[in-house]
């Protein structure tokens, strides 16, 4: 039940006098001490961006002559970039001790109001884009965002994502037989599907939801109330009958997967991207390039989920053995992926992690044997790659004004990345250096 007017109601009741301030004159001129070319993983000298009508108008090196008209931001001691983007966030919630129970206490209208904050934090923390890869309430925060009720991040939001009975993503794992007889068998309407049939059936419901992107549980999961974590869970055909029918909406479609066979299906499906990838060796690399395949690893979730898994109570006893197995391998899997050629972007399945706290992931990153040039494209233009939009992830003309800065330079130390202090989207400007 998506309780459209309950939701439209708390994100209006939500609202605060929105901080966000657009040009005060038909130009904003930002004088960059460094800019971060996307293109070419480099930082480079000063640089002018003229920003007009939430669009860049221009990018130059140098500094801004006597010519230059307009509100002047001094970000000379600070290296700007695109805004970040994240592929894989949840922005409905927030793990906790209580995050199963509350699943049977809450209302749609209170996650809501809790992902009004979220969304402010991630936008704060430079994320000027977000996929969210599952939850209703997502479609209701990004219409809110995009009308400027509340502040966030532009959201790509998949909606429910798409399941097996008893799978990821069954909305009914771990109900009691009362209950479950009570509410009967979820279908493809709750994203839960058996057949080729109900796989385009649920495609079609999330094209009549609102969503924007697809998402697919192709194996188990390590926090749901599920015993397997990387068991494939849809069929070839079912994956192919699902990118087919999104490819009808221009759709793309992510699959969440962790064990090997799982992503071998999904690949050979369509799929646009494997999130995680825990298991993947060499054979499901070999064929995620010859595929084009994306891989978006969610290093930051695996070692949170590893980390909670060694304290008694956090997790139910039949997820916390998987949180302790699966999640600490993740971040050696990126790094093989990246030796071995696979195309990475950049994700972090914030909401398993704290909001806010996205940015981590390009230290995990480097820790991996990611070069900091290369996980600063990996949020930046391949992200935007993986979206399949032309109009953000660099600074160009023409392009979003999405621009973000922070001190130093985050490819010699990529730590830079935690102390964004300017957030600037579609020209609107959310966050400005303390002087």
């Amino acid at each position: 039940m998506r309780a459209r007017p309950a939701l439209a109601a708390c994100l209006l009741a939500a609202i605060v006098a929105p901080s966000a301030t657009a040009a005060e004159s038909p130009d904003t001129v930002l004088q960059c001490g460094r800019l971060f070319d996307a293109r070419a993983g480099k930082v480079l000298g000063a640089h002018v961006v003229v920003v007009r009508d939430g669009r860049i108008a221009e990018v130059r090196p140098g500094t801004p002559g006597v010519e230059a008209a307009g509100r002047r931001l001094d970000l000379s001691d600070r290296t700007c970039l695109p805004g970040f983007t994240d592929l894989h966030v949840h922005m409905s919630s927030q793990s906790s001790p209580q995050s199963y129970s509350e699943g049977f206490r809450l209302d749609p209208v209170d996650y809501a109001y809790r992902s009004v904050g979220y969304a402010e934090k991630t936008l704060a923390a430079g994320f000027t884009s977000v996929r969210d890869l599952g939850g209703e309430v997502a479609l209701h925060l990004r219409d809110a965002i995009n009308q400027g009720l509340v502040q966030g991040p532009r959201i790509f939001a998949a909606g429910k994502s798409i399941a097996t009975t008893g799978g990821h993503a069954d909305p009914t794992n771990g109900w009691n037989d009362a209950l479950s007889h009570l509410v009967g068998p979820p279908g493809p309407t709750e994203g839960v599907v058996n057949s080729v049939d109900d796989a385009r059936q649920a495609v079609r419901q999330r094209y009549k939801d609102g969503s924007d992107v697809i998402k697919i549980t192709a194996t188990g999961g390590v926090l749901s109330y599920a015993a397997s974590g990387d068991a494939p869970q849809f069929t070839v055909d079912e994956v192919k009958a699902i990118v087919d029918t999104a490819k009808d909406y221009g759709y793309r479609v992510a699959a969440h997967a962790h064990g090997k066979e799982g992503m071998a299906r999904a690949i050979l499906g369509g799929v646009t991207s494997i999130e995680h990838g825990t298991y993947m060796d060499e054979d499901v690399m070999r064929l995620m390039k010859a595929h084009g395949t994306w891989y978006v690893p969610t290093i930051h979730a695996g070692r949170f989920v590893a980390d909670k898994a060694k304290i008694d109570g956090y997790f139910p006893d039949v997820v916390r053995p998987k949180a302790a197995r699966i999640g600490s391998l993740i971040q050696d899997t990126a790094g093989k992926a990246y030796r071995n050629g696979v195309k990475i972007a950049f994700g972090t399945d914030m909401g398993v992690g704290p909001h806010g706290d996205n940015a981590r992931e390009f230290l995990y990153m480097v820790e991996a044997g990611i070069p900091a040039a290369q996980a600063l494209q990996a949020a930046t233009l391949r992200a935007a790659e993986v979206l399949g939009v032309d109009d953000q992830g660099v600074l160009e003309a023409g392009r979003r004004a999405d621009i973000i800065a922070l001190p130093g330079d985050p490819v010699a130390d990529i730590g830079n990345v935690l102390k964004v202090d300017f957030v600037m989207k579609d020209g609107a400007i959310h966050r400005e250096p303390a002087r």
